[in-house]
């Protein structure tokens, strides 16, 4: 890899020697087996000679090269921009006279290349090309307001199946790591890396169990498919999705993993202004299929706040963005299907910790075929008296009040899990209201602007002739989980918190 660093000693006011300890030639300069060159980048016999030597050696495998040329900045940053307000005029001066458009005309005039008439006639010719580029764009027609949501995403066209109650049955952790093996075995353009992802070193792998994930989700990855396909990388989320990102573009599928949903904040800026925006700021030309793996949630205890929090609401916020929340075994294995098959778009593939080896998100293994489809909900039990939608780790809690109160003839009550929160189904959502007339919504992440808050406002807006009570949320408190068990019990919803709540509706 060849990196090009076009210095013109600036940000837009700001000197980069108030941004930087030290020239990023100086920065890098003990990273092992990256060649590091500098040279005056006005200069262009310099430049060409000098770039076509860096080229040869990094073709040759000799290793990356980082290019360091200093360069001129003949004007101000933008049109909002007076450079002049903050550079001397004898700076400005200097940078004049090392123009490298004039430096090389003056070359090629003194060694008789070009006379000064043929080379104004060449600064003339240019400047007409670029004014009649100017003028086409100008006349050009304006782009129809009708076509501004296209290329946001595109979801795939999947039907969900029969899962088959054939398969060894499976934790939703195990589901998680033999659908990554399976699709691997299947699609050699599959990448999985991340903090801890592999197995061990090649030197030791043969004498020692390997690691394979905090949560050992990747186990095994490694021994099976190489160190080509399953590696560990720095501890550097950007990095991460940045890669990524990289991949996908390049025809990879990747499967970056982010080790705790707590860690995915330094990567916010590639999620957000990158991967999301591929699609559509390229009209479609370029698309991004990318699985981030990122384990999330609560209710082990002791995590505290870099190890326990929720926050999908956040990224079901940015356009252009998947997002899966799977609670049960098979439904995370026709999710990854779904995404490294058919995916063409960044997704987030939420994977609860507490879940990972929960007996009651064990399922038979679906078949090879079975897909889940993103936007379609589950009703994991049905019932006409009131509706709960949720998703992760609550799901289990909201069947378990549902099926108390059944027991007790108390109430019966619908529970629908959403499985992905973008896009959601609205559609079962709303049809599940139109039977019920009551709706609670209970998520883990915080009450206020919880994805809870999204579904209860679409409802309110569009299901209200068929409410008989208001719509109602079950959350955690606006508050950070804490590290000692009896207040994260205090702040995460319990089944205490939904049948109090389910009891109020029922009374309404």
């Amino acid at each position: 890899m060849l990196f090009v660093v076009a210095d013109n000693g600036y940000a837009i006011s700001v000197p980069s020697s108030d941004q930087a300890p030290a020239p990023v030639s100086e920065l890098v300069s003990g990273f092992r087996g990256l060649q590091v060159w500098q040279w005056d980048g006005t200069d262009y016999f310099d430049s060409r000679r000098l770039g076509a030597e860096a080229i040869a050696h990094v073709r040759a495998g000799i290793g990356p090269v980082l290019v360091h040329a200093q360069v001129t900045r003949p004007y101000s940053h933008s049109a909002a921009d007076t450079q002049a307000k903050y550079r001397s005029v004898a700076e400005l001066t200097d940078e004049v006279a090392h123009d490298p458009i004039t430096r090389l005309q003056a070359e090629l005039v003194a060694g008789g290349v070009l006379t000064e008439e043929a080379a104004a006639q060449i600064r003339a010719e240019v400047a007409a090309e670029v004014a009649e580029a100017a003028r086409s764009a100008l006349a050009a027609a304006r782009p129809d307001p009708a076509t501004v949501l296209e290329h946001v995403w595109v979801l795939p066209e999947v039907d969900e199946g029969d899962p088959g109650e054939d398969g060894p049955v499976v934790s939703f952790g195990e589901a998680i790591t033999r659908t990554l093996a399976g699709e691997m075995e299947r699609d050699e353009r599959i990448r999985v890396f991340g903090e801890d992802v592999a197995d061990a070193r090649e030197q030791v792998l043969a004498d020692v169990e390997g690691k394979g994930g905090v949560f050992g989700t990747t186990f095994g990855l490694q021994r099976r498919f190489g160190l080509a396909r399953c590696y560990n990388t720095p501890l550097a989320e950007a990095n991460i999705v940045g890669r990524g990102i990289g991949q996908a573009l390049r025809g990879l599928r990747p499967a970056p993993e982010v080790q705790f949903f707590d860690y995915v904040w330094p990567a916010m800026q590639q999620l957000r202004s990158e991967a999301a925006t591929i699609r559509w700021r390229s009209n479609g030309a370029y698309s991004c299929p990318m699985v981030v793996r990122i384990p999330i949630g609560g209710y082990l205890t002791g995590g505290s706040i870099w190890h326990s929090q929720c926050g999908e609401s956040i990224f079901t916020h940015v356009p252009g963005l998947l997002v899966a929340f799977p609670s049960r075994a098979r439904d995370a294995a026709g999710l990854l299907r779904t995404a490294f098959r058919h995916g063409q778009d960044p997704l987030l593939f939420l994977e609860h910790k507490h879940l990972l080896r929960q007996p009651y998100t064990r399922d038979p293994y679906p078949d090879d075929g079975y897909e889940v489809p993103f936007g379609k909900l589950a009703c994991r039990r049905p019932g006409r008296d009131l509706t709960i939608v949720s998703w992760g780790a609550t799901i289990e809690k909201s069947l378990q009040v549902a099926g108390r109160l059944a027991a007790a003839g108390a109430g019966d009550v619908e529970v629908l899990d959403l499985r992905t929160l973008a896009p959601w189904d609205r559609a079962g959502v709303a049809a599940s209201v139109a039977r019920t007339g009551k709706l609670l919504v209970v998520h883990e992440d915080v009450l206020t602007s919880g994805f809870g808050a999204e579904v209860a406002a679409w409802v309110g807006e569009h299901c209200f002739d068929d409410l008989d009570a208001p719509v109602t949320r079950v959350a955690a408190r606006d508050c950070h989980v804490p590290y000692e068990p009896t207040l994260e019990h205090a702040v995460l919803p319990q089944e205490a918190d939904i049948e109090a709540a389910v009891n109020h509706l029922l009374r309404y």
